[in-house]
């Protein structure tokens, strides 16, 4: 199946004369574009309405196939609907009711006098506010848009679509309700004032898009401050599905991990927390070079932020310093975070033995993977339409999933490499291969082994009591028998 953003659906009006169809799906043909779709829609006299769905490669190819339908004898083209734009028209998510009010019963149950009643013992029994509202199952995603995808700071406003997708990927994977919310202010302190006052309403708080290195200041404050999980994904959501890669990936080379020898292009959020999440995995620090937009990371530069500092004095063992072909010289792994074509296949070849390439720069990868073919033994990149997406929807859903389950106050290393393991166990010994060392994000089984793992952990590391992980794992609210809740006969 063809997976591309670049659709349109064009409106046709044609004449009944013969070939008229014909010649705009040659015309279609000769120019490089492909249809998906035809419909016949309606009929008005002698003219035959259609719609065509058809994929174009950019921008300039679309307005060459528009202009030659145009010019087609006996056919009128009435409309152009980008389906990117319609998608997203009128936003993507919306709230519905559990409860139709229809008349006065449902509206005294659900509203006055009815609602007082669970106010009050909510008040008397704050634990109740986890079975009775919206709570345990909320989760707040929080953006500023100053850092969003490959497009950079772009402001609260534009961010948004990107905060309705994750809202869309929550509800769709593991049934939690998330709420996109976008603050027009880039003040840490502010940021952080914000989430904490919307702590009552969520059960955990996404940080999503937020640049570095505010993003390491705001997170490790709410993680202190709030008495709910936070979780920026940009940073740990990467880093847990990229460990899971690279745990498949030792299978199929044979190495141990702590042998494994790392360069990471990109020293941003998710470059460190990859480093780190990877280190707690067991690769020693000392291993792992890391590289920003000005070169290798080493001790002689002054140039480094405090986040920047503090990994480069725990890593580059050798002190290397220059570009990224000094970096690869021996290595077992590249990641990349960066952007593309910065990796070339003679870097490859300085690697060690059959190297690992998760090349995640986005849209288009490092390198793609048909120039780094014959060069590396496993590879990797952000794209769904290559073998071994590095996706972080697998695993901030389910992490979510199993971390409001166990109504853990907070997401722990722990937790993080039992998600990257939990991810990994999807594939059996027998797919395991070189273009499958990670599940798809459609993999139904995802979504249950990771929060199965995440609540595990937490009952591991004393997050939760057993009582309520037990619980848990079923989407069951066990905290409502612990608190005396209310029962009724008859």
């Amino acid at each position: 199946m063809k997976i591309s953003t670049n659709i349109i659906t064009v409106g046709l009006e044609l004449d009944t004369a013969p070939g008229r169809l014909a010649a705009v799906t040659s015309t279609v043909a000769r120019l490089g574009g492909e249809i998906s779709h035809t419909a016949v829609v309606g009929r008005q006299g002698d003219r035959i309405r259609r719609e065509l769905t058809l994929f174009f490669r950019d921008e300039a190819h679309r307005e060459e196939l528009v202009a030659a339908l145009k010019s087609l004898e006996g056919i009128t083209v009435k409309s152009i609907t980008d389906q990117v734009f319609h998608l997203h028209q009128g936003g993507k998510v919306e709230i519905t009711n559990k409860l139709d009010i229809t008349g006065y019963t449902e509206l005294s149950l659900a509203y006055t006098p009815g609602v007082a009643e669970v106010c009050k013992y909510i008040h008397a029994h704050d634990a109740s506010k986890y079975e009775y509202t919206i709570k345990g199952n909320a989760v707040a995603i929080i953006t500023d848009g100053t850092a969003v995808l490959g497009l950079g700071d772009i402001g609260p406003a534009a961010a948004m679509p990107v905060m309705e997708g994750k809202a869309n990927l929550f509800k769709s994977f593991a049934n939690i309700n998330a709420y996109p919310l976008a603050l027009n202010t880039t003040d840490t302190e502010e940021i952080i004032r914000i989430v904490k006052a919307l702590e009552p309403a969520f059960g955990g708080v996404n940080l999503e898009d937020i640049s570095a290195p505010r993003c390491f200041e705001i997170e490790r404050r709410l993680k202190a401050e709030l008495d709910i999980p936070v979780f920026h994904d940009d940073q740990h959501g990467t880093a847990v599905v990229v460990l899971a890669g690279l745990l498949n990936a030792l299978k199929i080379v044979g190495k141990p991990i702590e042998s494994m020898r790392v360069v990471v292009n990109g020293a941003g959020a998710a470059g460190i927390s990859v480093s780190n999440l990877m280190m707690q995995a067991g690769i020693p620090e000392e291993n792992f070079i890391l590289l920003d937009s000005r070169g290798i990371l080493s001790l002689d530069r002054d140039d480094l932020n405090e986040e920047k500092a503090s990994i480069a004095r725990r890593t580059n063992k050798e002190q290397r310093t220059g570009d990224l072909a000094a970096a690869c010289v021996g290595m077992d792994l590249f990641i990349g975070l960066s952007k593309r074509d910065v990796l070339t296949p003679a870097m490859l070849d300085t690697m060690a033995a059959d190297p690992i390439v998760f090349a995640m720069a986005n849209p288009d990868p490092e390198i793609l993977p048909e120039q780094a073919a014959g060069h590396v033994r496993v590879m990797g990149t952000g794209r769904s339409d290559y073998p071994n997406q590095i996706n972080n929807a697998l695993c901030f859903p389910g992490l979510f999933r199993g971390a409001l389950d166990a109504r853990c106050r907070d997401i722990t290393t722990d937790m993080l490499l039992a998600a990257a393991a939990g991810i990994a166990s999807i594939i059996s010994p027998e797919e395991l291969h070189e273009e499958y060392i990670i599940p798809s994000i459609f993999d139904a089984r995802v979504v249950p082994a990771v929060s199965q793992a995440v609540v595990e952990a937490a009952k591991a590391t004393g997050q939760i009591d057993s009582a309520l992980g037990a619980g848990a794992r079923n989407g069951v609210a066990a905290q409502a028998a612990t608190v005396g809740q209310p029962s009724y006969s008859g």
